[in-house]
Order: C-alpha cells, then structure tokens, then sequence
C-alpha cells in the first residue's frame, strides 16, 4: 500500500546505534574527565593541607630539641618502608606515571587499577606531603589513567575506542594538576598520541574541560601561579631569550642525567628497594630546617623567587641542590613526577639569567618575570621535547597572553639546542629503562583491559 509508514526500529538496535555513535563517545570522554577532576581536586587539597603541615612541624622542630628530631626521622623510617614496600609490591607506582601509561597504550605494561589506584593516591600524597622533591602532575596523569580504565569496565568498547578513551582520561589528569585543560590535550597529542583525528581531539577536549571545570568549583578559575604586573618584552631583550633557552638546554641535560645516573647508584650501592626511599626522606630533615623551598614540588618557590633578593650564588646553589635532591628522590623509586620540580629549575635558571643580565645593564629589572615564566618553558621543551606543550602550558598557568611570540623563541632556542646535544625526552628514556625492567610482568592480556 502506497503512505504505508516504515516498520519501527527495535529499541535494542536504536540504543546500539546511539552508544556507537561519536556523540556516545564524546560523552563518555566527558564523564571520565569528570571523575578524574573530583578525584585530583581532593588530591591537592589534601597536599595543601599536608604541606601546611610540615610548614608548622618544621618551624616547631627546633624547640623540640634532640628528640623531637630523633622522632621526626623515625616516623620518616616507617613511612618510606612502607613506600618502597608499596612500590615493590606494584612496580607500576613507581615514579611519574607518565612512561607506565605510554607503556600500557604500546602494550609494554599491564595495568591492574584496582589495586595500584589506592597506591598511586596515597602514596603520592604521602612523599609529596613529606616534603620530597616530586610533583603531582605525573600522577595525576596515571591516576586519570587508571579512572579511565575503572569506567571503561563498566563498557565494551573495540580497542581502538578505549585506546582513545584511555589518552583522554591521562589528558584529563594534566588539566585537572594545572588548571591547563589545552596543555592536556596538547601533551597527549605530542607525548601519548601523535593523532590528530577529529574525533580524538574532541574526545580529549572534553575530558580535559570537564576535569578542568571539576576543579575549577574548589580552587577557582584561575592560574596555577599567581604573577601579576606581566609586560612584554622589547626586542632588544631577544637575544637573551636565545641565550637562556640554550643555558636552560644545558641545565636540563644535566637534570635528565642526574635522573638517570641516581637510579643506577641506588642499584650499584645494593639498596634493597623496600629502603631506598629512606634516604632522601631523612635528607629531607636538615634540607626542610634550611632550604625548606627545595624540599616539595617547587610550587611556594617559583611564586616567591621574585620577593627575595637573594644573590647569583645563592640562586645557584639552591638550583643544584634542586636538581640533585630531586634526582634522589626520583630514583629511590618513590611514586611522584618531574614536572614541577623542573619547573622550578627553569624558574631559578631564567631569574639567575635575568639578575645576571641586569647587573651587567644588557635588561631592565623589571624583565625578571618574563625571565622567570620563560625559562619554565625552556626547561620543560629542553626535558620532555614537547615545545607545544610547554608553551600553551606555561601560558595557562601564568594566565597572559602577553609573553606568546617570547615563549616561542625559548623554547624553539632550547629544542634546538637540546637536539644538538643529542639530549633524548626523558619520558622516552625512562619508559625504556622501565619496559626493560619489567619485562617480566607484562603478560599477553589486553592491557587496557
């Protein structure tokens, strides 16, 4: 009969159709982006509170005499045995998080979330929270790793999709650390990806933007650091933008080869893994009695560096002791990233830069600022070589726009001259050191299972 209308489409067809289709994805995307945003906002008020903690225990210490030390390294013995024996148990804690996670997507390394997503949070929580010379971002990248993983069980997906999905969740950790939803996507892209298909960049936006906006509600919508009074540079000021991306080249193959070398020391000298967290946590006693802002990620020092007069040798000092406690605690195996800590170090190499060139009357003071953002992204290029993600990271985390055409040049000057070093990203090295490690453990199962 001709108008005859057509048969209805069953429900179970229509749903199918409705849970394969690219919107379904961009939604689930958007809802594992939203759980890692809780869990991460609840991460760093956690570390605030802790760090007020040791703020107010170490400024009590020395009235507590001979004793309160002696106990204060006890409860540090215990704590980093439980640490090392954690991290014995399930070697994927170990460290930033971030060459696991590009292990498991090159089906290196085999996840189990839920027994490693309890040690990764708290463990990371207790070595930040005790002062150790680790950041939150790399964690905070794992753990959305394994949120992703814990929600994509509730779903049967090919494995391309949860592929997809798993990238976007580790993107949704780097926004919900920094407040820096593009530098997520953009980091996943360079460092996790090298996709640029539609879909996945859509997929990655909104994990980001709704982890970003998950915190948002707690900490607010605003940058990461709070630098105000940013001006731009005059282009005579150029030349010294290309001569602290090559310092901070330099600086940074020093940093990466601390890194590595420290992890080998551990081994040569025969520390049982279980205890080498112990040693940089008793070094952190005299370190946060003394230097209390190398001690910690670096956040509180990259924002007061510009309030203290300190000298050149002091800022330098400060800079190698940065760097070599941070290479102590990397490679004792405790759970914890780089990230900040290099952040800070390319924060002290552009504010050594700056005072340096102004004492010699090349610079304006006032250009120390702009020294100091710039050298943050010179040091991340020179380290993880994703200069795009440097540049928009430190951008989103300054909050200006001001500094975009300087960014560029120092983190193209520290590239190339990174490249020159044959210095090689250090997420590559240290997922080669640790694939090859832990060979032993991957088995054949899907590993974003």
């Amino acid at each position: 009969m001709t108008g005859q209308l057509p048969a209805p489409v069953p429900l179970k067809i229509a749903l199918r159709k409705l849970y394969n289709s690219r919107l379904s994805i961009i939604l689930e995307s958007m809802i594992i982006g939203f759980v890692v945003g809780v869990l991460i906002a609840a991460f760093r008020v956690l570390l605030r509170h802790l760090l007020n903690f040791r703020i107010n225990w170490y400024e009590a210490l020395p009235g507590r005499g001979f004793w309160g030390i002696v106990a204060t390294a006890a409860v540090l013995i215990i704590l980093g045995l439980l640490l090392g024996l954690a991290s014995k148990i399930r070697p994927n804690i170990k460290g930033s998080g971030i060459p696991q996670v590009k292990g498991v997507l090159l089906r290196y390394v085999s996840f189990d979330w839920r027994s490693e997503l309890p040690l990764k949070y708290i463990g990371t929580l207790l070595a930040l929270g005790a002062g150790l010379s680790l950041g939150r971002e790399g964690p905070s990248v794992q753990i959305g790793a394994y949120v992703g993983m814990a929600v994509l069980t509730l779903f049967r997906r090919p494995y391309e999709q949860r592929k997809r999905l798993l990238m976007c969740a580790s993107a949704a950790g780097l926004s919900a650390a920094f407040n820096a939803p593009l530098a997520g996507v953009l980091f996943t892209l360079e460092e996790l990806s090298f996709s640029l298909k539609p879909l996945y960049i859509a997929c990655a936006l909104g994990a980001s933007v709704t982890a970003d906006f998950s915190v948002a509600i707690v900490f607010g919508l605003k940058p990461v650091f709070n630098f105000t009074a940013i001006q731009p540079l005059s282009h005579n000021h150029f030349p010294w933008v290309v001569l602290l991306g090559i310092l901070c080249a330099f600086a940074a193959d020093i940093y990466k080869r601390i890194l590595y070398i420290s992890s080998d020391v551990y081994a040569l000298l025969r520390i049982p893994p279980v205890a080498r967290p112990v040693l940089p946590l008793l070094l952190s006693i005299p370190l946060c009695i003394y230097f209390f802002d190398i001690t910690g990620g670096g956040h509180e020092m990259i924002e007061s560096l510009l309030h203290k007069n300190s000298p050149l040798y002091m800022l330098a000092l400060i800079l190698a002791l940065k760097i070599l406690f941070t290479g102590i605690c990397f490679g004792s195996g405790c759970t914890g990233g780089i990230f900040l800590p290099l952040l800070a170090c390319g924060a002290l190499c552009g504010v050594i830069a700056a005072r340096f060139a102004a004492y010699a009357g090349f610079i304006a003071s006032s250009a120390e600022l702009n020294f100091l953002i710039l050298g943050m992204c010179a040091f991340f290029t020179a380290v993880v070589k994703a200069p795009l993600t440097g540049i928009v990271l430190v951008l989103e985390m300054s909050g200006n726009m001001y500094h975009l055409a300087d960014l560029v040049l120092a983190a193209f000057s520290a590239f190339l001259c990174s490249e020159l070093l044959a210095s090689r990203p250090v997420y590559n090295v240290l997922l080669e050191r640790f694939a090859g490690l832990q060979a032993q453990l991957v088995d054949k199962k899907d590993p974003v299972d």
